[in-house]
């Protein structure tokens, strides 16, 4: 018979049968089952396996291979397929190893690997390929029985069955019901059948080997192109070639390779085409695999059945390679792919061998579609699309996706002819295949503890070289179809991402991320520190968020990259405790974070003090060189907070999370369990912070040499608004920066080159560099005195600002009139507090020796003693540069003084400087974060 079978790829031999077990409902108990797990390695593993691979290339296909390559190139070519395959059968051994298998095969094995994500592309694409590869069976099986019976054929003598496209989709729907009636009754039919289809071919394969040494010599009339030259010009086909049993010119006619056209075709061979053809002969490696369920030792089973089966199957190939190439003429094996049958001791022992492998590998696909669709269903990926594919018959059958895999395969077998779809279906297995090679090497980078399979002859080198093989198979198959076939996958993972609901089988992602994480932190040497690449790495304390969601979000813009955490102090004693009380309070921060779609860690503290706990945070915070260099504080004021997380008109700054804006307040607030801020008439007499305390945090922050700002005025900031063209009344809506470097409460000291003017400067100019601001403008306000030259102050500074590449516009403000008024003041003061200092010193000198603030009698005295007047008359000064207001203003922030009894007076300076100016942030640098080198 003419044998034009389209080229038959990946199977799934996924017998699973009914009494797999199944996850129970959640809450519902689980029902003591029988072990029903019966199948030894050979039953179980070893005769899917052959019977996937086999199927109907090792009939039909191998005296093609050696007609075309010669048997030195296809030797050479099974040794490469075999190659590449046992670098994925490694990676399949190593992961059925490592843990219990559920329905789904390779799909189960990549979803819990890498993810849903992976998982369910590549499993939908697995289920798609078996599909297929169910009617290219199918369809094989068809041509087959219509090449022996068929009507057209005048040389045979039992042309019983009318031929044609009606007729041919006619049988292959018979053969496909036939297919689903097996599965519908159960799986465990074709389990028992398999071993009777594995007694055939294994006769047949018999026959075939003993025909080659008891067949005498004979001629065989070749079949007839199905392709005629055109014009009828070019070599004459032959019609007659020779089965020349074992000769030694025989084997040396076959020794090299001779390309020619394919009779069935008319395409010209090469090696590419022909060992993407050989190429399926090598495949099914994952019968055994997908039958855990079933197997009485998986783990003992599945390596050992599937490498033996691997073994058998390269030893049958290069067996009959070589016992054709010693006994048939290269015309006989390149003009009949059925020549085997002819030379058989009797002809249709190879057309059973044909048909009983080809429903096999049909049955055995439909069967493993069903199974991968039912996993799929379950695992609720593709939501409700999939649901109705859960349903089971009482004995565990998946009687609807067997139903759904059936009407899937039947529309395919309209379209007749496949050879199109089988490269595809290839390409499909073989992109499965590198996506096991993908989650065992993932497994394996990750080093994760729980990764300890019983099998451990793999390492990443056999995943990398199995993921490149599949690879480079895919692209010599067809570069187009591969790259769609990865564009579609591609495709489906956007679409899984971002529709399905999280899973709770865990991600690879996460544990490769923080292998490179502590990689990289180990690589990070602090003292390979350098100010060219300095960069803010803040410390945010946060007493309730439900206040301070402005303030969250100001600081993400501040980063620049950098390290951001938001810290929290929780007053109490663990040994007064039975828990710790945090460990409940992480996961409504994380929400926080997520809510904000901020870049931040949570870091949270139990400790007696607010101040010992920003210390704890301060010392213990990052890892590494990822430490905070920043601390920002909320400032010290009796402003009502403003619930942010509850209000309707919350922020929009956070216009990047989609759920901000759509959540009412009743959704809202069950997110973040929070406590609920104090009422407006609360007083600082209810803080859980005192004034002395807080500068006292202050104070801490600069001797661990850290950099200080302090945020007022931030509880109402709304990024968006601010922002907005239309919050501008005058400027045709510009938005300005404004940046105040002196020292204000020292008017003695006008230095604008200092570390902390600079470093003002430095923030100033990464807040501008955030792509939301940076059409804001930064304006630099140069405090001078009658006297001075105010150009030249101007010039130097504008000079300063080149060398620095800080775009900023300079304002020149005179200030005699505080300054004076500062001076006049000054003296008074002075005489006043003189006696009373005096003896106030003598009473508590003794008291000052013991007291437990007198460390921070190291800081220098920078507290001048400032009147109100003169504080109130900057801050109107301050209050008067602002046509339009900015956004934000930048301030010098003065070091604590080294006398602790006057820290409350500090704190009330700075309350009077920065009253009602709007958003404003007091900042003081201690090291140096500019240069001006390259």
């Amino acid at each position: 018979m003419t044998e034009r079978t389209p080229l038959l790829h990946y199977r799934l031999s996924a017998s699973v049968n009914e009494s797999e077990r199944r996850a129970p409902p959640a809450g519902q108990a689980v029902e003591q089952l029988p072990d029903t797990k019966k199948l030894s390695t050979f039953f179980g593993v070893v005769i899917p396996t052959l019977l996937s691979m086999f199927s109907v290339v090792v009939f039909l296909r191998i005296g093609f291979v050696v007609g075309h390559c010669g048997l030195y190139q296809a030797i050479a070519m099974f040794l490469v397929a075999y190659f590449i395959i046992s670098m994925t059968v490694l990676s399949v051994c190593a992961i059925s190893t490592n843990g219990a298998l559920d329905a789904g095969g390779a799909y189960y094995m990549i979803s819990r690997a890498l993810g849903p994500e992976f998982g369910g592309s590549i499993g939908l694409m697995f289920f798609l390929a078996n599909v297929c590869g169910c009617a290219l069976f199918v369809l094989g099986l068809v041509e087959a029985i219509v090449a022996t019976f068929g009507v057209p054929e005048a040389t045979s003598s039992f042309q019983v069955l009318p031929s044609g496209y009606w007729w041919s989709l006619l049988y292959g729907t018979v053969i496909a019901l036939l297919c689903l009636l097996v599965c519908l009754v159960g799986a465990h039919i074709y389990a028992k059948a398999t071993f009777l289809i594995f007694l055939v071919v294994m006769f047949v394969l018999g026959t075939i080997f003993i025909s080659f040494f008891v067949v005498h010599p004979r001629v065989i009339v070749l079949p007839p192109p199905s392709t005629p030259t055109a014009n009828g010009t070019g070599p004459p086909f032959a019609t007659t070639a020779n089965f020349t049993s074992f000769k030694l010119d025989t084997l040396l006619g076959n020794l090299w390779a001779d390309y020619t056209l394919d009779y069935t075709t008319g395409n010209m061979m090469n090696f590419a085409t022909v060992f993407a053809v050989m190429f399926n002969g090598c495949t099914g490696i994952m019968a055994g695999s997908n039958m855990s369920g079933d197997l009485k030792n998986p783990s003992y089973s599945i390596p050992r059945g599937t490498i033996t089966a691997v073994i058998f199957t390269f030893i049958i190939y290069n067996l009959l390679c070589v016992l054709e190439a010693c006994s048939c003429d290269r015309v006989l094996l390149q003009r009949d792919n059925s020549f085997l049958r002819d030379i058989n001791i009797w002809k249709p022992f190879v057309t059973i061998g044909v048909y009983s492998s080809t429903l096999s590998a049909a049955m055995s696909n439909l069967i493993g579609a069903s199974r991968i669709l039912y996993a799929l269903a379950r695992d609720d990926l593709f939501g409700k699309v999939l649901s109705p594919a859960k349903k089971t018959s009482h004995s565990g059958n998946p009687w609807v996706s067997v139903l759904i895999s059936w009407f899937l395969v039947q529309l395919v077998l309209f379209s007749g002819k496949l050879n199109t779809i089988a490269s595809i279906v290839t390409i499909f297995f073989l992109l499965v295949y590198a996506a096991v090679d993908l989650a065992c090497l993932a497994l394996e980078w990750a080093s994760a503890p729980n990764f300890r399979p019983t099998f451990r002859y793999f390492t990443w080198h056999t995943c990398v070289l199995g993921i490149v093989g599949c690879a480079v198979m895919m692209f010599l198959i067809n570069a187009i179809y591969a790259s769609a076939s990865i564009a579609f996958m591609l495709l489906l993972l956007l679409l899984i991402h971002y529709l399905s609901p999280t899973s709770s089988w865990g991600y690879i992602s996460q544990a490769l991320i923080f292998h490179q994480v502590r990689k990289y932190l180990l690589m990070l040497d602090v003292r390979k520190d350098h100010v060219k690449f300095w960069r803010p790495q803040v410390l945010l304390m946060v007493s309730n968020p439900r206040s301070s969601v402005g303030l969250i979000t100001f600081i993400n813009d501040i980063k620049k990259s950098g390290l951001y955490v938001l810290g929290h102090v929780q007053l109490g004693d663990l040994n007064t405790l039975p828990s710790d009380p945090l460990q409940s309070q992480y996961d409504s921060w994380l929400s926080l974070v997520d809510y904000l779609n901020i870049k931040a860690f949570v870091n949270l503290t139990l400790a007696d003090s607010v101040r010992h706990g920003v210390q704890h945070l301060l010392f213990i915070s990052g890892l590494g060189g990822m430490r905070p260099n920043t601390l920002v504080l909320g400032f010290y004021d009796d402003c009502s907070p403003t619930d942010k997380l509850i209000d309707p008109s919350l922020s929009t700054s956070q216009s990047t999370d989609p759920l901000g804006p759509s959540l009412d307040p009743e959704q809202q607030s069950p997110l973040f369990h929070f406590a609920s801020l104090r009422g407006s008439g609360d007083s600082r007499d209810g803080k859980v912070v005192g004034p002395q305390e807080y500068v006292a945090i202050i104070a801490d922050a600069m001797k661990m040499s850290k950099n200080v700002a302090l945020a007022r005025y931030f509880n109402n900031f709304d990024r968006a608004q601010a922002l907005s063209p239309a919050s501008s009344s005058q400027g045709k809506g510009a938005v300005y920066i404004d940046v105040w470097p002196v020292n204000l409460l020292r008017p003695d000291s006008c230095s604008y080159v200092d570390t902390c003017s600079l470093f003002l400067l430095q923030l100033a100019c990464i807040l501008n560099m955030v792509r939301a601001w940076r059409k804001a403008t930064i304006r630099l306000f140069l405090c001078v005195e009658e006297g001075r030259s105010v150009r030249g102050s101007e010039e130097k500074l504008g000079q300063l600002l080149k060398e620095l590449r800080i775009k900023a516009q300079v304002y020149p403000v005179p200030w005699d009139e505080q300054v004076a008024l500062h001076w006049q003041r000054q003296g008074e003061w002075s005489k006043k507090q003189q006696s009373a200092d005096g003896a106030e010193d003598d009473k508590q000198s003794a008291e000052e020796e013991e007291s437990e603030e007198d460390y921070v009698n190291s800081f220098p005295s920078n507290a001048t003693r400032l009147s109100d007047d003169y504080l109130s008359a900057v801050n109107k000064l301050i209050l008067d540069q602002v046509r339009p207001p900015p956004a934000v203003r930048f301030l010098y922030l003065p070091r604590p003084p080294a006398d602790t009894r006057r820290y409350t007076a500090y704190l009330h300076q700075l309350d009077l400087l920065t009253k009602d100016l709007g958003p404003t942030l007091l900042i003081h640098g201690v090291t140096p974060v500019i240069t001006t080198d390259l």
